[in-house]
């Protein structure tokens, strides 16, 4: 019997030949927000390893939105024009599929790498700025406090992330992801822990909700139906009397009814009180319930790092393709692997058919 995690796959318009998706991995490897040679080579990397879907690191819509000063953007036309050559590569060589993470990290912006502690740079320090976010609330104890946005900054940011969607479009990417989890900015909205406005914004969920699905509004209509938009989530804040799966189901259905093609459904960021129970497969279940309440398509995550357990999770219906973050670092021939181990072809380029073991004589294809 034919695999599931190669079989073909839609999200609203897309159309990928398999369920592998290589989520948005941050590098904090830009200049002033402009791709580096790095980029290049990263995002080559990966989209020669036959997954289905490459979605691009979490980009900055606005100077602000960068996680880091090191964080990529796309909030000019230089930044699209630095990006282009990058994409073309990509596109020469491979088949893959490519979204991009368009974000605005809030009050987890204004901070060093993780490889240098992750810790906030004051906005008196160098590469250091003043951080936004719904609510005057610092993310951890001691960090600088952000300001609250205004209805003006409310609209920059949101403009922001129209102008990078247009800009996205206009690179011929196939999808955006639009990220409102792990605590940045439209997560911020949406946790009770993080938004005590008491404006339109602020309070019910319906208020809550409210910006994040105007900026999803905004976007979709932005862009062409034939690119597909999507939205990461995370699904609780593992705190008690934060965001959890009860508000996400409601988001995720304001969502479908706005035109979502996919949610992507991870946990956790808000806040330095969570209590995560890891383990494999730890946060499928909250993707299981989006899918089968909502019938949305989701894409599951979560310490999913062999193929047979990427596997059981879709032969149960639990999620609709798979992501994988760190896995694809360790072992960037992942889908090669599976696709070996389920008895499957998958892509390859040409140069690289020689390697194909003896006992797997038909595991390549060219697209």
């Amino acid at each position: 019997m034919s695999s599931m995690l190669f079989s073909p796959v839609t999200l609203g318009p897309l159309q990928l030949p398999n369920r592998i998706a290589i989520a948005p991995m941050c590098q904090y490897s830009s200049v002033d927000g402009l791709p580096t040679d790095w980029h290049t080579i990263h995002l080559g990397n990966l989209a020669l390893s036959g997954a289905g879907l490459l979605i691009i690191e979490a980009t900055a819509v606005t100077p602000e939105g960068r996680i880091s000063a090191d964080d990529l953007g796309l909030w000019s036309d230089a930044h699209q024009e630095a990006l282009a050559p990058v994409i073309r590569a990509l596109r020469r060589y491979s088949p893959i599929k490519i979204a991009i993470q368009l974000a605005h990290a809030g009050r987890k912006a204004s901070t060093r790498v993780p490889w240098e502690g992750g810790a906030q740079v004051a906005p008196s320090q160098p590469r250091g700025w003043q951080t936004l976010a719904p609510s005057a609330v610092p993310h951890a104890e001691g960090e600088a406090p952000p300001l609250a946005l205004d209805a003006d900054g409310l609209a920059r940011v949101k403009d922001g992330f129209v102008a990078g969607a247009r800009r996205a479009a206009a690179l011929g990417l196939d999808g955006i992801e639009l990220h409102a989890a792990h605590g940045y900015l439209m997560h911020q909205f949406l946790s009770p822990l993080s938004n005590l406005r008491a404006d339109a914004y602020g309070g019910s969920l319906e208020n809550r909700m409210r910006f994040p699905l105007e900026v999803f509004e905004a976007v979709r209509a932005a862009v062409p139906r034939e690119m597909a938009v999507g939205v990461r989530i995370s699904a609780t804040d593992w705190v008690e009397g934060g965001w959890e799966i009860e508000q996400s189901l409601r988001f995720a259905a304001e969502l479908k009814e706005r035109g979502c093609d996919f949610i992507h459904v991870s946990t956790g960021g808000l806040s330095p009180r969570q209590e995560i129970p890891l383990g494999p497969g730890y946060q499928v279940g909250f993707a299981q319930r989006i899918k089968e309440e909502t019938g949305m398509p989701t894409i599951g995550v979560g310490l999913i790092t062999e193929a047979q357990h990427a596997e059981s999770i879709l032969q149960q219906g639990q999620a609709d393709l798979i992501g994988l973050a760190r896995a694809m670092l360790y072992d960037p021939r992942w889908p090669w692997h599976a696709a070996a181990e389920l008895g499957e072809q998958v892509f390859a380029p040409p140069q690289y058919w020689r390697s194909q073991p003896r006992e797997y004589k038909d595991l390549f294809r060219n697209r």
